[in-house]
C-alpha cells in the first residue's frame, strides 16, 4: 500500500491519464490478439457512406488491458488499501446489529441511499451510528464502485489525514502542507470516515473547518462517517452537515444525544451485578422465602436473550431488584446489543436539566429519544419526588410504551396499589406483563447479614397463582 502523500501527490485528473509504460503493455498484450494481429485497432468494411468507413477502432484487447489498468491505478490512488475487499455485493444484508426491525429498515434505507450516491455523487452524504454497525463498510463500497466504473475517489480516516497534515510541515517531507492539503480538499469524491475520533485541538478544528467549507462552498461530493452524535460535532461542521438541501443524513441505529447517553452513567457503576454474580437463596434460610428469587431470576434471564412485554420486579429495599434490572441491561450489552438502564429520580433530573439555557439538547429531543428506545430499564419506580410535573411525564413516558409495546424492565419498592392510578393500570395488564405476572421478592436485605429477616411491609396483597406462559 502506498503511503498517503504519495497517492495525494499524483490525485489530479492527469495523473489517470495512461503513462507511455502502461500503452507498451497493452500493445504487448494486443501482440497475441487474433482479432487485430497487433495493430490494437480494427477497422469495419462497411459502405463508403457509413460513419464508421475508415475509422479506427480500438480493438477490445487493448481496451480491456487499459480499463483493468486504469482500475488497478485508482485503487492505489484511492487510498483503501485492505478495504478494497468491500464492496455492496459482500454487504450483510440486514446489518450487523439486525436487533431489531427499526434497525434493520435503518440500514436497508442507508444501503439504499448509499448506492443511489455511487452511482451519481451528488452533494453530501452522512452516515451515523455506533462502532461496528457498517458505515465503514457502505463508504468503502462507494469508493469501490466508483473505481469499478474507471471514477476517481479518495478514503481517508480523519485522524490520519490530520497526522499527514501535521508531518508535511517537517523538513524532510516530500510533499508540501499546501500541495496536501489542496489535493485532498479537491479530490473529485472525498470520503471522511471516523470524523470525531480526531484530538479536537484547535488547530485540528480549523483545519477541518477549512476543508469542509471549501468542499461545501463548491459543491463538491463528500461522504462523511461518524459514530458521534451531529449534536456533539463543532457548530461550524454541523450547520454544513445538516444542510437539508445539500446533504442527506442517515442513521444506521436510532439517533442518541450525548445527554440520551450519560442516562446510562449509573449502569457503569453496576457492571458488577451480572446474573453470576446473583445469589439466588439470597441471605433467607427460609425456602419459600427464596423461591420468589429463583422464579425473578430465571425469568430476567430469559427475558434478557429475547425482550418482550414488560418485566416487573417489586419488593423492599435489598431484596435483589436492582441487581437483576442491572444484569439483564449488562448481559444485552456484552453481546452486543442496546438496553438503556437509567434510575427514576435521575431520569426527571436529565428532563428537567434540559430547560436550563446551557442545554444543548432540547427536552422534546431528549424525551423522544428516551420513550423510543428499543429496551429501557427504568430502576427505582416510586422514589422520585411526586409532584404534577413528575408525575405527568412518567405517565406520557408509560402511556407511550405500552401503547407500542415497547420492551420495559421496571423495579419498585410499592404496591401496584401505591402507584400513580395511571401508571399502575398499565403496570397490572397481565396482557403485556412478562409471563403474565408480577414478580414479588418477598426476602430480606441479602446485602446486610445484619438485618432482620422479614417480611418486606410493602407487599402487595397475595394474587391467586398464575401460570406462567413463557412469550
Amino acid at each position: 500500500m502506498e503511503r498517503l502523500e504519495d497517492v495525494l501527490k499524483r490525485l489530479n485528473l492527469g495523473g489517470f491519464v495512461p503513462s507511455i509504460a502502461e500503452v507498451s503493455e497493452a500493445e504487448a498484450e494486443a501482440a497475441d490478439c487474433p482479432t487485430c494481429h497487433g495493430a490494437g485497432f480494427i477497422t469495419y468494411e462497411v459502405p463508403r457512406d457509413h460513419p464508421e468507413f475508415g475509422k479506427a477502432i480500438p480493438c477490445k484487447c487493448r481496451t480491456e488491458v487499459l480499463t483493468e489498468q486504469r482500475k488497478q491505478k485508482l485503487e492505489r490512488l484511492s487510498n483503501l488499501g485492505p478495504l478494497t475487499r468491500l464492496s455492496f455485493d459482500n454487504l450483510v444484508a440486514d446489518g450487523r446489529n439486525p436487533e431489531t426491525a427499526e434497525h434493520r429498515h435503518r440500514f436497508r434505507l442507508a444501503v439504499t441511499a448509499a448506492q443511489v450516491f455511487a452511482g451519481s455523487p451528488d452533494g453530501w452524504l452522512i452516515l451515523v451510528g455506533p462502532p461496528g454497525c457498517g458505515k465503514t463498510h457502505l463508504a468503502s463500497a462507494i469508493v469501490n464502485h466508483r473505481i469499478g466504473i474507471g471514477e476517481p475517489a479518495l478514503f481517508v480516516v480523519v485522524p490520519d489525514l490530520l497526522d499527514h497534515l501535521r508531518a508535511a510541515f517537517s523538513p524532510s517531507s516530500e510533499i508540501s502542507y499546501d500541495e496536501l492539503f489542496e489535493n485532498v480538499r479537491n479530490a473529485p469524491l472525498l470520503v471522511l470516515d471516523d470524523l470525531g475520533t480526531q484530538s479536537s485541538t484547535p488547530w485540528a478544528m480549523e483545519k477541518l473547518y477549512q476543508l469542509f467549507n471549501f468542499r461545501y462552498n463548491n459543491r463538491l461530493p463528500t461522504v462523511v462517517t461518524t459514530n458521534h452524535s451531529l449534536e456533539d460535532v463543532d457548530e461550524r461542521l454541523r450547520v454544513r452537515l445538516t444542510d437539508p438541501d445539500f446533504a442527506r443524513i442517515c442513521y444506521l441505529q436510532p439517533p442518541q444525544s450525548a445527554a440520551f447517553q450519560r442516562l446510562g452513567g449509573t449502569l457503569e457503576l453496576l457492571k458488577h451485578m451480572t446474573f453470576e454474580s446473583f445469589a439466588p437463596d439470597g441471605r433467607s434460610s427460609d425456602p419459600e422465602q427464596a423461591e420468589p428469587l429463583r422464579a425473578a431470576l430465571e425469568a430476567a434471564v430469559l427475558f434478557a436473550a429475547n425482550p418482550q412485554g414488560w418485566l416487573v420486579f417489586q419488593g423492599g429495599y435489598g431484596c435483589g431488584k436492582t441487581h437483576l434490572a442491572a444484569a439483564i441491561a449488562n448481559a444485552r450489552l456484552s453481546d452486543t446489543r442496546s438496553a438503556t438502564f437509567v434510575s427514576v429520580p435521575d431520569l426527571l433530573d436529565h428532563l428537567r436539566s434540559t430547560y436550563g439555557p446551557d442545554s444543548a439538547v432540547t427536552y422534546d429531543q431528549l424525551f423522544e429519544e428516551i420513550r423510543t428506545t428499543q429496551l429501557l430499564i427504568l430502576d427505582d419506580l416510586g422514589t422520585q419526588s411526586a409532584t404534577n410535573w413528575a408525575q405527568e411525564k412518567l405517565y406520557q413516558l408509560f402511556n407511550y410504551r405500552y401503547n407500542a409495546r415497547l420492551p420495559t424492565v421496571i423495579t419498585t419498592n410499592l404496591s401496584i396499589d401505591e402507584l400513580e392510578p395511571r401508571v399502575a393500570s398499565r403496570l397490572s395488564d397481565p396482557g403485556l406483563l412478562y409471563m403474565e405476572q408480577i414478580f414479588e421478592i418477598d426476602a430480606p436485605d441479602y446485602r446486610r447479614p445484619d438485618m432482620p429477616q422479614r417480611s418486606n411491609p410493602r407487599r402487595s396483597p397475595p394474587r391467586p397463582p398464575q401460570n406462567r406462559r413463557r412469550p
